[in-house]
């Protein structure tokens, strides 16, 4: 894949909502959208792709982004409608997202590349792994992804409506598109109210082991700055389903064509109610190993029944351990860097 020129992009928009972090961010032009990231390592290491979930900024793989690059060249993205890239009303799909990703491939790391991404993320790591272009993607590591849970109508297990989808609709309901309601305080009210109990406890978890994510707005008050860089329209497109109406998890599934290690975190279906406490049941997972091994891809699979969500920021030498001993496994494309010794 031959390499490409990119533009980097000076300021950004909503410029007063950001902070300081301890890597640099850039700003590339994609066409529809700028999308910011940090990286780290040489050239002469294997390329990874790091890809945030719901709510989470690059910056959330900040730790383990220290740990990874004497062994890659790493980049970490920030996804249309968080951070520091552009808001996109409207826009908010695992089409859209996906096709950004494989622009930032070919614009920004122009080699045959490595993914990773956690839970929204892994659904777009799964969507790299069956749509990239051909040649693009060597690998994908999917931390804890919602295969068939952030579905509507899935054709196995628990829906989102039986998942976590309760706190997006919450999102939605009090922040409204682009922050256009912003009712921080009346949010907090009602939370106890619309949100199940047990969703509240995951995601506290979630929220606690993020690697520095303040749990609070700090000096400012408010939001947590990661809900600050993120447009709650995002949370919307989940909950009614229109994020994924153009891309069936089975199908998507089903067209993998490359090598997949899925990381599978904590999990606990109510036998009474359903609800799926976690990000995906082992059924889901089962179905979509049997996918994509019939796809004729190598599926690994490693259970970490007591990891929180991001295992990236809640153990990141466990995260970091995990990813580069695996990749060490894949073939080595042809004219670039290869083993991680």
């Amino acid at each position: 894949m031959p390499d490409k020129p990119f533009t980097v992009i000076e300021g950004s928009e909503r410029s007063e909502t950001f902070v300081s972090h301890r890597f640099p961010e850039n700003l590339v032009d994609l066409g529809e959208i700028r999308m910011n990231y940090a990286t780290v390592g040489t050239a002469d290491l294997p390329a990874l792709l790091l890809i945030p979930g719901q709510t989470e900024s690059w910056w959330g793989y900040e730790e383990v982004l220290a740990l990874l690059s004497d062994k890659f060249q790493a980049y970490a993205v920030d996804l249309r409608g968080q951070g520091r890239s552009t808001w996109t009303p409207g826009r908010y799909t695992l089409d859209n997202m996906g096709n950004d990703l494989v622009r930032f491939i070919d614009i920004v790391i122009g080699r045959p590349t490595i993914v990773s991404g956690l839970s929204s993320g892994g659904v777009l790591a799964a969507w790299l792994s069956a749509y990239a272009k051909p040649g693009q993607v060597r690998g994908a590591l999917w931390e804890d992804p919602p295969l068939f849970s952030s579905e509507t109508q899935p054709a196995y297990g628990p829906s989102i409506r039986q998942s976590i989808g309760a706190l997006w609709a919450l999102y939605s309901k009090w922040l409204g598109d682009q922050w256009s309601i912003g009712d921080w305080e009346g949010m907090q009210t009602a939370m106890p109210k619309e949100v199940p109990q047990w969703v509240l406890a995951v995601f506290s978890a979630t929220r606690q082991a993020r690697a520095g994510d303040p749990t609070s707005g700090g000096d400012r008050g408010g939001p947590p700055q990661y809900l600050r860089e993120y447009d709650p329209e995002w949370a919307r497109a989940f909950w009614t389903g229109a994020v994924a109406a153009s891309c069936d998890h089975g199908r998507m599934l089903a067209s993998v064509k490359v090598p997949v290690l899925y990381t599978h975190h904590f999990r606990h279906v109510d036998q009474e109610t359903g609800a799926l406490m976690g990000a995906a049941s082992d059924i889901q997972v089962a179905m979509a190993r049997d996918l994509v091994s019939g796809a004729g891809q190598r599926f690994d699979y490693r259970s970490f029944p007591e990891m929180p969500h991001p295992m990236h920021a809640a153990d990141p030498a466990v995260f970091a351990l995990t990813l580069t001993e695996w990749a060490d496994t894949l073939p080595t494309a042809p004219g670039t860097p290869g083993g991680l010794q």
